[in-house]
């Protein structure tokens, strides 16, 4: 508490601390005592102290200059307390890459991409006045006021009137706050909004087939509508779309992979990512031509999970893949081909209808109840991910192999 206590501005808190320490002597449980005058007035200030740090994480706005080592930037601030060595770390760790300075009338800090120093007080001319900045400060605070949220207390009690003086966009309060009410007015009479399309999806059924259980089709439109209109299984609410399949009708060659990944969900196309171009390169190796082949995946929509800004794959369960054979089966018939090539286990179970051993199944041509011809071989993303450099030759050694058993077992050119 001392530590926060002696930046306060007051200037009796010398007087305060000194008291306090006193009393501590004869009533070691004091700082307990909430109730206590002295007590009281101690929190109150260390809330301040508290306050005033965080109003200058919020309210510190600087501007570039430039001096002989490169670019600097620069803010002046006129903090509540004297705060500003106990906050300038936070700044120090959030723009590590920068060089910068804030000055203040207590003193000022400097940060040059190593080490944080101090020195001695700042004058308000030393800092640049405006730079192109400026505007973007201005034009993301109009584009966040909300005139029909307006409460000027609240405001001024988040944005005190102090700091104003040294912020761009507040030349646009005044103006904002004059024409909250007639834009509030305006927005009310205006018809709402569509629905956005994500909340109408966490609104629809997880699961519904009878949208799809009567559609057999023959013709690719209607299939690629069938998938994008899904609701077999869950994994559609996450998604960007359903991926269909590509390439003839005609096609002596089917290739199933397991999913979409994040680059496929985004484009609408299979192989279109990183695995992608494995597999192209693999393809264009064992003389296959990705224009002759149908292509597709066992599950048309791409399971992840969020990892901050990313979305990492997650694998296809057995009831995922049972759902989505649905269109599998009807591209199968929509292309009949001469051999199925499946990548990777998923597929295999897909096609299969039992989850195989890849590397002890692969290479060798499967006949199928039905009366279809599966080729296994390992997926693109499995070569991609070895961490091992000859363990990855290998491994793509073998996917062109395959491929090339595919090429001839099809009866390509």
């Amino acid at each position: 508490m001392a530590s926060d206590l002696i930046l306060h501005r007051s200037p009796d808190r010398f007087d305060l601390m000194y008291r306090l320490l006193w009393r501590l002597r004869e009533e070691p449980d004091l700082m307990r005592v909430v109730s206590d005058p002295d007590v009281a007035t101690a929190a109150e200030r260390v809330k301040n102290v508290h306050r005033a740090s965080h109003k200058m994480k919020a309210f510190v706005r600087f501007r570039e200059t430039s001096d002989a080592d490169g670019d600097r930037w620069v803010a002046w601030f006129e903090p509540a307390h004297r705060v500003l060595e106990k906050t300038a770390p936070f700044f120090a760790r959030r723009f590590s890459t920068m060089r910068w300075s804030i000055l203040t009338p207590d003193g000022t800090a400097h940060w040059d991409g190593d080490a944080l120093s101090f020195g001695p007080p700042g004058r308000q001319e030393e800092a640049p006045q405006e730079d192109e900045i400026e505007d973007f400060w201005r034009t993301y605070y109009a584009s966040t006021f909300n005139p029909a949220r307006l409460r000027t207390r609240m405001m001024q009690s988040e944005m005190p009137k102090r700091y104003w003086k040294n912020l761009p966009e507040a030349s646009l309060i005044s103006e904002l706050v004059a024409s909250a009410s007639l834009r509030t007015e305006i927005m009310v009479s205006e018809p709402a909004p569509p629905p956005n399309e994500k909340f109408q999806r966490l609104r629809a059924p997880t699961v519904d087939r009878s949208s799809t259980d009567e559609l057999i089709t023959s013709n690719p439109v209607e299939l690629d509508r069938g998938i994008q209109n899904c609701r077999r299984c869950p994994l559609w609410r996450d998604a960007t779309q359903g991926v269909c399949g590509q390439g003839p009708r005609e096609a002596r060659l089917m290739i199933v992979g397991e999913q979409p990944g994040d680059h496929e969900d985004l484009a609408g196309q299979p192989f279109v990512g990183p695995a992608g171009q494995v597999f192209d390169a693999a393809l264009t190796e064992a003389g296959v031509h990705r224009a002759e082949i149908y292509l597709t995946n066992a599950v048309k929509h791409f399971k992840h999970e969020p990892r901050g800004k990313r979305r990492l794959h997650r694998t296809p369960n057995a009831g995922e893949v049972q759902a989505c054979r649905w269109w599998l089966d009807q591209e199968r018939n929509l292309v009949k081909p001469r051999l199925i090539v499946a990548m990777g286990a998923t597929a295999g179970l897909a096609v299969l209808g039992r989850k195989p051993s890849i590397l002890a199944e692969r290479g060798e041509v499967i006949e199928t109840p039905d009366g279809a011809r599966v080729l296994l071989t390992l997926h693109p993303s499995y070569v991609l991910r070895l961490p091992d450099v000859e363990e990855r030759r290998r491994a793509r050694a073998i996917l062109v192999d395959d491929l090339r058993i595919a090429r001839t077992e099809a009866e390509l050119a």
